[in-house]
């Protein structure tokens, strides 16, 4: 199963958080969002397809994320579990922990923002730079 979501770079991005990586269907993005590798999204949790999000409420499912932008791309593995609810109206985010509230999209990731490439960071800084987050669930 492949979620598509599309979103846009933004002048604030900074990625430097070391726990978790971030996108938001909110527009502005403060120098403190250090997570936020994307704004003006146009999905978020609550969006999701149901069948996803049951399949993502067993920690024994996989989920791939592939970060694009312009022609580079950044993969990120992390997994389900079964406390996710995918309530949130605005706000998508991947945990290297096993923490879980209504933003969070998956836990147990291996990468957060602070792991991407400083290139691909770049690009995510560029207000024009249109992104696209493939998540893809592996059985």
């Amino acid at each position: 199963m492949i979620e598509i979501i599309n979103a846009f770079g933004h002048h604030n991005v900074r990625a430097t958080h070391g726990t978790t990586l971030e996108v938001t269907k909110e527009e502005h993005l403060t120098p403190r969002g250090d997570c936020i590798v994307g704004v003006k999204t146009d999905k978020s949790l609550i969006d999701l397809p149901d069948e996803f999000k049951e399949i993502m409420q067993s920690k024994d499912t996989k989920l791939e994320i592939i970060l694009r932008a312009g022609d580079l791309e950044e993969k990120i593995n992390a997994h389900g579990h079964r406390d996710l609810t995918f309530t949130h109206p605005t706000d998508m985010v991947v945990r290297k922990s096993d923490f879980v509230c209504g933003r969070t999209l998956a836990v147990g990731a291996d990468k957060a923002a602070i792991d991407l490439s400083r290139e691909i960071v770049e690009k995510l800084k560029d207000d024009k730079c249109g992104i696209v987050v493939e998540l893809r669930i592996i059985h």
